[in-house]
């Protein structure tokens, strides 16, 4: 086994071979491919270990997890505790593969196989990892502090982590715990075995409707989930969506969302493509907006599942004044049920927007979400795709 001296010099050398690949880090989250170096070659065999293991995580024990409690102001401690969660998010404690014993551990990089890289952002490298003593396939994000300092986000990270670690559901990436040291911070969050949504959708190009309708009910029932607790995401796009190991989206990247008790925001954030008319529109300080910015961002989504493209997407300048007028038209290619939830998500005055409980009974998702034959072959030949 690796010491810690020797694991830290190879994680170096990852983070450092990882940030001198080139990559759009707006639209391209993890796209760029990472080159084999000779450090890492030797670890090949390990890492097609690694994804079989979570291969075999996720097939025999979809319910189990293991739960990192660590506290938010002593990020470098923990309690390791297998749990497993139903759709509506209640916790109960099972046995599996990966139980623990719930004691307090340190948490610390030495305790993490670390294997390839899985994706790159503005802030963070993402890695797949083990957790050494369970056998535990996780991946493991890594934050320079500098970088945040440099950003100003450090808020918006701690804010992330407070309210990731606290939601259970299973269309919603889970985030174990997180732990420091001098020079970074490691979320431990859960492993998706499909990797990033957008580059299954540019692979694509766009999706066939039975495929956007069933992504489209489980960001529902993610965005009820999340609304129900009062948190608003506020930066829904393909790329904060990652695909299961069974093809279930699983929302991420929470570092724009917000705990917010009275639905009252003012701050603009997000993605200028999705953002909604209320964000995008100067006004006075009175001017606040609600969870329902998500709903125009689902909007949004579903046009661009279908579409292959933003519904908004112009100029910057261009694309501001067209989300100010509602101004996009839907291909005629587009089923009539399809564009009549589109129409009914992309409205100017946020009120009237489609509540999510309609769009779960829409009849374009009954269409293509009703358990039947033909929905569990599709689902078996999507599973197929991923294991391909």
């Amino acid at each position: 086994m690796a010491t810690t001296k020797t694991l830290e010099a190879r994680f170096e050398h990852l983070s450092m071979k990882d940030e001198k690949e080139n990559g759009n880090s707006d639209r391209s989250y993890g796209k760029q491919k990472v080159p084999v170096s000779s450090a890492q070659s030797n670890s090949n065999s390990n890492r097609a270990q690694l994804l079989k293991l979570a291969l075999q995580n996720n097939n025999e024990n979809k319910a189990n997890a293991m739960n990192v409690a660590a506290s938010p102001g002593k990020g470098s401690h923990g309690a390791l505790v297998t749990r497993s969660t139903d759709e509506n998010g209640d916790q109960r404690r099972s046995s599996s593969l990966c139980e623990q014993p719930t004691v307090a551990k340190e948490l610390h990089l030495g305790m993490f196989e670390i294997g390839k890289p899985l994706g790159k952002g503005k802030f963070g490298r993402v890695y797949l990892a083990k957790e050494r003593s369970s056998g535990f396939v996780c991946a493991l994000k890594v934050l320079h502090k500098s970088e945040l300092q440099q950003g100003g986000v450090q808020k918006q990270v701690r804010r992330e982590i407070e309210i990731q670690s606290n939601l259970r559901h299973p269309n919603v990436l889970r985030l174990y715990g997180h732990f420091h040291d001098s020079k970074r911070i490691f979320l431990i969050l859960e492993f998706a075995g499909r990797g990033e949504l957008y580059k299954h959708l540019r692979k694509e190009h766009r999706f066939p409707e039975w495929k956007a309708a069933q992504y489209i009910a489980q960001m529902a029932a993610a965005l009820k989930y999340l609304h129900k607790k009062h948190i608003m995401h506020r930066d829904i796009k393909p790329e904060n969506i990652l695909v299961g190991i069974h093809g279930e989206i699983k929302i991420s990247d929470f570092g724009w969302s917000v705990h917010a008790p009275n639905n009252r925001r003012q701050t603009m954030c997000g993605t200028l493509d999705y953002l909604p008319p209320e964000m995008v529109n100067p006004g006075s300080k009175d001017n606040y907006y609600s969870e329902k910015v998500d709903l125009w961002s689902l909007g949004v989504l579903t046009y661009e599942f279908l579409v292959g493209e933003a519904p908004f997407e112009d100029t910057p300048i261009m694309t501001h004044r067209r989300i100010g007028r509602a101004d996009m038209s839907v291909p005629s290619f587009v089923s009539p049920e399809a564009k009549d939830l589109i129409k009914r998500l992309l409205v100017l005055d946020p009120a009237k927007r489609i509540p999510l409980e309609e769009i779960q009974r829409h009849p374009w998702i009954l269409k293509h979400c009703v358990k039947d034959d033909r929905a569990v072959k599709r689902s078996s030949a999507s599973s197929k795709e991923g294991k391909a």
